[in-house]
């Protein structure tokens, strides 16, 4: 068995007692109409701007694009933070429905769905990543879980969130939890 799959099932079993512990979760919208632009389109063409937009009590979400490929990130000082410059390989866009996982009402992660383009370019594939929030350079990409390889990927990622959230190292590269599927890159 492979240690992704393992790493996927040891969350399974120690999920049972996240919502007891306080964990709950919370939805904001990332409506780029609604945000403020605070970077515009290079003359290049390889960058599409950048924009805040509003998150959940006021939380400040940071997204950008450039090169056909997002890059999302949060709090006070979100463009400074390791999550602004963390995407995926492929061209890729965001949903924009952002999963707030709260502790006792405090937001300590966010899991957002992806869209990478796959090898054959005319699909996309599907893939939660989760951040943690810890604004002063640890606010990073924790992990991530294929979406259509995973029949039970909205649980892999909050369970991701409640037990690495907070304590992982930035300068690590996000966990991949169970059938790595598309993200073998």
């Amino acid at each position: 068995m492979s240690g992704a799959v393992c790493f996927g099932i040891a969350l399974l079993a120690c999920g049972a007692t996240a919502n007891a512990s306080g964990f709950d979760s919370t939805y904001t919208k990332i409506q780029l109409q609604n945000c403020t632009q605070v970077e515009t389109a290079s003359d290049e063409g390889t960058f599409g701007g950048a924009w805040t937009c509003p998150g959940y009590q006021g939380q400040a979400v940071y997204v950008a694009e450039g090169d056909l490929r997002m890059f999302v990130s949060f709090g006070p000082f979100a463009a400074d933070e390791p999550a602004a410059s963390q995407t995926l390989p492929n061209f890729n866009t965001v949903n924009e429905t952002l999963e707030w996982r709260l502790r006792h009402g405090d937001a300590f992660a966010t899991i957002l769905r992806w869209f990478p383009s796959l090898d054959d370019g005319s699909s996309t594939g599907s893939v939660l990543i989760v951040t943690q929030l810890r604004p002063g350079g640890g606010t990073c990409q924790i992990a991530m879980v294929d979406a259509q390889a995973n029949k039970n990927a909205n649980a892999m990622a909050r369970r991701a969130a409640d037990t690495l959230a907070g304590q992982f190292d930035c300068t690590q590269q996000p966990q991949i939890l169970g059938n790595p599927g598309i993200l073998q890159w």
